[in-house]
């Protein structure tokens, strides 16, 4: 499905990062892999470091402190939020909506849009959709597009093909109305066909959390995890990548007339180096235009690699200087959307450390 936006702009981007950093050398001797196996698998992979979170830390605590920080800065007054999109798949409870535990704990007025989105890896774009969407309403200015998740959480320690890059952080965007402002276009597309490559068995309506479910059983690749743990078909997921995602991004830039060369920054969703290396490689794209330090550094947390790599990347470039960039979420569902936008001047572009 194509879209496409008018007089809608992001004006700022906080990236909250867990304090807690985890090695991947640290944690090499749960793997059923020999040492050399495992460096090799760090080399191509770009595994290294990540951030996850400590135990009883909740998404609407990242995205809390990473508010009431804009509060305190008087990058954001609270009576100005019109909207609040959570994109999330690990959510606080069943119910109520994290958005309204964000709602409430920060002590929001009433007449506030709050809901939440169930999205991965393609969460970041979907959620700018929405919020730009919501900005045709002649109530709505102000939209906070809040994505978060710690699926550290939710991953086998011996299960060497996710747990190395698997980690925890929420970003806070916000968006608004722009008076004269370009042409944003996009794409969302999905095939439920491919849902179970990425999935979490357990844990539902359809298959509760149960002393059976927690059991371990080793799978042929030799991971030891259970039904309560992420389940990744890591080749489907690889196949459906390099599959779909470059004619997407074919075709975004054909509606847009814009060239590759065009683009400033290609800011994609980051499973992993590897992937993002052989994407770049098969577009025929610099890797220079295609960041791909994001799981290296902190892991990838979902819907939140783009953002993260917007604010590690390019930070302060983007409060005075702008840039045409194309972002493409892909993964979980299985679901891969895009959008092409003009972004910069804006007032904030930053990444902090979640101290509590």
């Amino acid at each position: 499905m194509n879209l496409k936006f008018q007089n809608k702009k992001i004006t700022g981007i906080l990236t909250v990062l867990p304090k807690n950093e985890v090695n991947f050398e640290d944690e090499i001797d749960n793997y059923d892999f020999t040492h050399r196996q495992s460096m090799k698998l760090k080399l191509v992979m770009g595994f290294d470091k990540r951030r996850v979170v400590t135990e009883g830390t909740t998404i609407s605590d990242l995205c809390v402190y990473g508010l009431n920080y804009l509060f305190d800065k008087k990058l954001l007054d609270k009576n100005d939020i019109d909207a609040l999109i959570m994109v999330t798949v690990s959510p606080d409870h069943f119910m109520p909506p994290t958005s309204h535990i964000i709602h409430g704990r920060l002590g929001l007025k009433q007449d506030v849009y709050c809901t939440d989105i169930t999205q991965g890896c393609a969460g970041y774009p979907i959620g700018l959709n929405q919020a730009f969407m919501l900005l045709e309403q002649d109530e709505i200015n102000k939209v906070v597009v809040l994505n978060a998740d710690i699926m550290s959480t939710k991953v086998s320690k011996n299960d060497r093909s996710s747990r190395p890059i698997i980690g925890d952080a929420a970003a806070i965007t916000i968006v608004e109305n722009e008076s004269n402002g370009k042409t944003i276009h996009g794409s969302v597309k999905a095939d439920g066909k491919g849902a179970d490559a990425l999935i979490i068995p357990a844990g539902g309506f359809k298959l509760p959390a149960s002393e059976m479910t927690a059991e371990l059983q080793k799978d042929k690749s030799g991971n030891l995890k259970s039904l309560d743990h992420v389940d990744m078909k890591g080749d489907e997921v690889f196949n459906f990548v390099q599959k779909e995602v470059p004619p997407m991004i074919e075709n975004l830039l054909s509606r847009a007339e814009c060239t590759k060369d065009e683009v400033d920054y290609f800011m994609f969703h980051q499973p992993n180096k590897f992937m993002l290396k052989q994407l770049a490689n098969q577009m025929g794209v610099s890797e220079t235009k295609v960041p791909n330090n994001v799981v290296e550094n902190f892991g990838n947390a979902n819907s939140v690699t783009i953002p993260t790599a917007i604010t590690f990347n390019l930070g302060n470039k983007l409060k005075n200087e702008s840039f045409r960039i194309c972002m493409a979420g892909f993964g979980v569902g299985l679901s891969w959307t895009s959008l092409l936008m003009e972004m910069g001047n804006l007032d904030f572009c930053e990444t902090i450390d979640y101290n509590n």
